[in-house]
């Protein structure tokens, strides 16, 4: 089938590539002339792991191909994707304007039946309005609009497109519902699901179960902030949770609070939508509020420690991703956490294996990129977990230790043990467990300088 991608971002690209690894013709267009360029010769923009190899295989067989030209984009679409971005607005909503205008300049050039499908996320009533903008120059029998939302994790979505637990389609043509049932065949051969419902409700889908989500990951968040006051291991608390058919073990994992492209996007243009509606979302507020103040915990943790001035004190910070497995740090709680650091005065050495560029762009020469995770040590007064990537959880602590100015360890993913904490005699305080080794603290947390120099490094 000829498919066209508009959009090369992070849904547009996995998309696109995951379509002609199935054997389909796919066109992928953007506006991006340099983007499209590094595409061309297989350079994605985007770190996800598998993509590479199926970018670099499927422009080697002639599957996929990328132009800025949209009509030449399109010329031989059966399924068009509108993989565009849609920004919150300052009052949480989602911003159409890429989408309308796409829709506005399809209408003037489509001349056969074509279904157009939103796959970015988008508030419900869109395919309405996408419809509404292609019938002002379109006949009805040239399109339908559908909408079909992703459901992808960074880290894993080329697993996840390849291999997903279901597909959600909202259409109300049958002529189109033939069409998403025929592309998505492929992915669904081991029984799991298409659910074919409404427009509407197809849109409400998506931002339902990423709110749920993020609910899940605020309210283990509470429990941990409450288990820690209790003298409460939240451990114990998630694995005796999880272990309930009904609750389940998933996003039940308490940390420093959610990020990324999604849940902080989707849970306030639900709030959003609800208020348009007339209607009290009460709880989808809550867990906004819940996720903005789970941000500031580690930071409170570090000033209940140093104290409030933390000028002359370094930290050496672990992970700058919202998540492993991907560079975007869009909403990452170490932004929150950095920009709290900089604020008291410290000094912030960093290292993520792929987030580093991005947060470079965004916030220059303030902070100190590490070649790797044992340079973001070099006179540092702690170090800090904030995205718990595979290779931190066994380093050499030996050579943490050799390197902190103060033996401690403030580990926003709870990536240690307490007993092997409890066994190196690191200070270590995580989320909503025991601080191990309070003794510690006793020790005077002086700055940085004054510590060197009692030990006898500094003339």
């Amino acid at each position: 089938m000829h498919l066209s991608i508009i959009g090369t971002g992070y849904v547009g690209l996995v998309t696109g590539t995951c379509f002609a690894e199935t054997g389909n013709n796919v066109v992928c267009i953007d506006i991006d002339e340099r983007k499209i360029n590094d595409l061309k010769i297989g350079k994605s923009p985007i770190y996800e792991p598998g993509l590479d190899t199926l970018l670099e295989r499927n422009i080697r067989e002639k599957r996929i191909s990328f132009t800025t030209s949209l009509p030449e984009g399109i010329a031989d679409a059966k399924v068009i994707f509108l993989a565009l971005p849609t920004p919150p607005g300052k009052d949480g909503s989602a911003d159409l304007q890429y989408v309308l205008d796409v829709a506005e300049s399809l209408s003037k050039i489509i001349t056969r039946y074509t279904v157009i499908v939103n796959k970015s996320t988008v508030p419900v009533g869109t395919a309405e309005k996408v419809s509404a903008v292609l019938a002002k120059r379109l006949d009805k029998s040239l399109y339908d609009v559908v909408s079909n939302p992703e459901f992808l994790r960074e880290g894993v979505a080329v697993d996840d497109f390849l291999k997903p637990d279901r597909v959600v389609i909202g259409t109300s043509s049958d002529k189109a519902r033939k069409v998403m049932d025929e592309l998505y065949q492929p992915f669904v051969r081991q029984g799991n699901p298409i659910h074919f419902m409404d427009e509407r409700s197809s849109e409400m889908t998506k931002y339902a179960a990423n709110s749920y989500l993020a609910m899940r990951i605020s309210f283990m968040n509470e429990m941990a902030n409450l288990c820690e006051k209790a003298g409460a291991n939240v451990d114990w608390v998630r694995i005796g949770m999880g272990g309930d058919s009904r609750i389940g073990k998933r996003f039940l994992f308490p940390g420093i609070g959610y990020g990324g492209s999604c849940f902080p996007k989707d849970v306030k243009a639900l709030a959003h939508t609800a208020l348009e509606m007339d209607y009290d979302f009460k709880l989808v507020n809550v867990v906004m509020n819940v996720n903005d103040q789970q941000k500031k915990v580690l930071g409170n943790k570090i000033k209940n420690y140093f104290g409030n001035n933390l000028a002359g004190f370094t930290f050496a910070i672990w992970g700058l991703s919202f998540k492993p497995e991907t560079d975007d740090i869009r909403d990452a709680p170490a932004l929150d956490l950095i920009a709290e650091l900089l604020a008291g005065g410290a000094t912030v050495r960093v290292f993520d294996p792929e987030g580093m560029k991005n947060v470079k762009q965004l916030m220059g020469d303030k902070i100190y990129y590490a070649t790797d995770q044992y340079d973001t040590l070099t006179g540092a007064s702690a170090l800090i977990i904030v995205t718990e990537w595979s290779e931190f959880r066994n380093p050499d602590f030996e050579r943490i230790s050799s390197s902190l100015v103060h033996q401690a360890i403030f580990d926003g993913r709870n990536v240690y043990s307490l007993d092997k904490m409890q066994d190196l005699k690191f200070y270590y305080e995580s989320i909503g467990r025991k601080i191990i080794n309070p003794e510690v603290r006793n020790t005077l947390a002086m700055p940085d300088s004054t510590i060197i120099r009692e030990r006898g490094t500094l003339d």
